[in-house]
């Protein structure tokens, strides 16, 4: 079919009725009025999940996984400091003995669930937190033998990906990511200006991210990712643009760029961000023009990456594709979430540090973990809202003929709301590919909040955060 008789069909309803060119455009315009609404990394988002009861086998769980391949992802629950900006599950604590009762717990866990989730290969792997690289050699080591000899990962057909933070680099343990296959490491840097990180609590000297970038670039891992955020306190465009600059000198294959979002929650509060002028979209616009001149595509709002990424990370390895939906996502560790198709489990989210402290406890306590007892089960409908919403905020974008292959039904039927992101420029539909425009990945935070389904958003809005 088409791209213009797919247009012309999906103009014909918007939210179940015909819609005027005017009302498309007051829709973009709420849209373009408020570009960040709301972070949607995930979907359902974890403040939608509650408590399980009864509590699910996870035998059952992954018996009826239908993906074909699996991501292992472990979490790291602990960092040097907490951030002004982090609401995630992370605790400030560098104590050695903390950390190996932590990891103790976590091979305890594997060796459990190793018997459980059985008969898919792993297809990726990752180590994120908090701060991986701030555990020992000796437990960044225990991580390796966790994934490739009790869950049974195969290093030489996957994917390997560990997050890292300046003060945590040293010679010992990037040995041990180089021995260990890792294919991309993730650095979050923020920025290169001294007054713009300590205004969100980043104890890193300039000095100190300069060391530790020339220290991680001389083992010349496949992939090198930095993290840089826009819209910090006494930020300004030129500001922001010094610190790309300083993060390209570096050549990273990936660049990911966020913007800052506060909450409640966070140490640096709203009313701080507020009392100064919103710069986000000047600084994203500026650095998404910046990078394009330098050779970098955008996948999506965040991630830039040169042509060659895609190839370079696996090396010689023959890599399992992973469906961008990230069904089958195993997560060990406390923190860490687990996605099949039905059912999204997890430990129970904190942010106060005596509320992680208590839910890590409670997890390295534990003698067993072969249940879910905190989550949500998917209806099909948000089933249907999580394919479309992986799809369309990447570059890959949303084919109507997969959607109704994976579901049986009509995309423009079920999601009529979604032909106001072609009608309004947003997004285009040529070829029976859906997919956002430059314009459209400007406000993909706006985007994602507007297609939350009402009954996530009313979970989200009743969740209490710890």
């Amino acid at each position: 079919m088409s791209g213009s008789i797919q247009r012309a069909s999906a103009d014909r309803q918007t939210l179940g009725r015909p819609c005027s060119d005017s009302e498309v455009d007051q829709w973009a315009e709420r849209i373009k009025a408020n570009p960040y609404r709301s972070y949607l990394y995930s979907y359902p988002h974890k403040m939608a999940y509650r408590e399980l009861s009864p509590a699910l086998p996870l035998k059952d769980l992954w018996r009826l996984e239908p993906a074909e391949s699996y991501f292992l992802y472990m979490h790291i629950p602990f960092c040097g400091a907490r951030c002004g900006f982090c609401n995630l599950f992370t605790l400030p604590d560098k104590r050695d003995d903390v950390h190996i009762r932590y990891v103790d717990a976590l091979e305890r866990q594997a060796r459990q669930w190793s018997s459980i989730i059985t008969g898919k290969p792993y297809a990726r792997f990752a180590i994120g937190g908090g701060t991986p690289t701030l555990l020992s050699a000796e437990l960044l080591s225990r991580l390796f033998y966790i994934a490739y000899d009790v869950m049974g990962v195969d290093k030489n057909s996957v994917s390997v990906s560990v997050e890292a933070s300046p003060e945590t680099i040293t010679p010992e343990k990037l040995n041990v990511l180089k021995a260990a296959g890792v294919d991309r490491v993730s650095m979050g840097i923020q920025s290169f200006v001294d007054a713009e990180a300590s205004a969100i609590y980043r104890p890193q000297p300039p000095k100190v991210v300069h060391q530790a970038l020339a220290l991680l670039t001389s083992y010349d891992f496949p992939i090198l990712n930095l993290d840089l955020i826009y819209g910090l306190p006494g930020q300004t465009v030129e500001s922001w643009l010094y610190s790309l600059e300083e993060a390209l000198q570096y050549d990273p294959e990936e660049i990911f760029l966020y913007p800052l979002y506060t909450r409640d929650h966070t140490i640096v509060k709203p009313e701080r961000i507020e009392r100064e002028p919103d710069l986000r979209l000047a600084c994203y616009t500026a650095a998404r023009d910046l990078l394009s001149k330098r050779g970098y595509e955008q996948s999506s709002m965040r991630r830039f990456a040169k042509t060659s990424a895609a190839s370079t990370v696996g090396g010689d390895k023959k890599l399992l594709d992973y469906s961008c939906q990230e069904e089958g996502m195993v997560g060990l560790g406390c923190g860490a979430r687990s996605y099949t198709r039905d059912v999204h489990y997890a430990s129970r989210y904190g942010v106060s540090r005596k509320a992680t402290e208590s839910i890590i406890a409670d997890y390295v306590a534990a003698e067993r973990y072969d249940t879910a007892d905190y989550g949500i089960v998917l209806s099909k409908e948000e089933q249907r809202r999580r394919f479309v919403l992986k799809a369309i905020l990447h570059s890959e974008g949303l084919r109507p003929a997969d959607y109704a292959s994976r579901f049986g039904t009509d995309l423009w039927s079920d999601l009529p709301e979604l032909s106001l992101l072609p009608r309004s420029g947003l997004a285009s539909l040529e070829d029976g590919l859906l997919r956002m425009t430059p314009e459209g990945f400007s406000y993909s935070d706006s985007i994602g909040d507007w297609l939350i389904s009402g009954e996530i958003r009313e979970r989200m809005e009743r969740f209490v955060v710890l």
